[in-house]
């Protein structure tokens, strides 16, 4: 990604982190809403605009340019060792899926039966691994990406995959927090590849609201979980119905 794509996108997520939208920039610019999301969508702003946008921000244009260096020096997935080592300390784990989610030292604390000193030692932990730094009075820097994830096929996706799956699956999907889609088709390998990156957008829109409502007090916010997932597959069932170089219902 170029400077100008991180700085456009650094810019996005000030506008979402301050809940503007396009609406307002073209109200900002003077200019019209679809122009405003081509303007984004081309990455292609004047020095003049994006000082318009930074002051309407209330945020300098060289405040701007550092975020984006701070971001682009921020984690996007640990090493696979490093993972294994969260894996292998339940407490660990616990701690450092709570900041990656942004609590703060005292909601670690308070919500969960860890003692002040339990938690500065495993927060010393994460900041050895670089992914948190722990400031004066138990301040914490989280020092991840808006995209951070957790590595393809790594020790936490196979834990979650070994002890998570079937505990998250187990329920009904009825009630208003709840909602499971399961959608059945025939895609080509093109069609395949456009869903992925639909599911990819509705990634980054998930880690935005996350964004957008961090200020909200923690009482206001709960865990929320989605699995967005895709393969080439049949259902074992169907597979002895199969005559040669057909494809079976229910392929997705």
């Amino acid at each position: 990604m170029s400077q100008a794509d991180s700085l456009i996108e650094t810019l996005k997520r000030q506008l979402r982190a301050q809940g503007k939208t396009y609406a307002d920039v073209a109200q900002w610019l003077a200019l019209s809403e679809a122009s405003v999301k081509r303007l984004f969508a081309e990455k292609h702003f004047t020095l003049s605009r994006l000082e318009c946008i930074c002051d309407q921000l209330n945020i300098e244009f060289a405040e701007l340019v550092q975020t984006m260096q701070a971001d682009e020096q921020r984690l996007q997935e640990l090493t696979h060792g490093q993972e294994q080592s969260i894996v292998d300390d339940r407490e660990l784990f616990l701690v450092a899926v709570c900041v990656i989610n942004g609590y703060s030292f005292d909601e670690i604390h308070h919500q969960y039966q860890l003692s002040e000193a339990e938690c500065i030692r495993q927060l010393l932990k994460l900041e050895r691994l670089k992914l948190v730094e722990l400031l004066p009075e138990n301040r914490i820097r989280r020092r991840v990406a808006a995209n951070f994830r957790w590595r393809a096929d790594g020790p936490i996706q196979r834990f979650f995959q070994q002890h998570i799956a079937n505990e998250f699956f187990r329920s009904r999907f009825d009630s208003d927090s709840e909602k499971l889609i399961v959608l059945n088709g025939l895609l080509s390998p093109a069609g395949n590849a456009e869903w992925q990156q639909t599911m990819q957008r509705l990634a980054k829109e998930f880690h935005a609201l996350c964004e957008r409502e961090s200020g909200l007090p923690i009482h206001q916010r709960f865990g929320t979980t989605s699995v967005l997932a895709v393969r080439q597959w049949q259902y074992g069932l169907f597979q002895g119905y199969k005559r040669g170089g057909q494809v079976a219902p229910n392929a997705t």
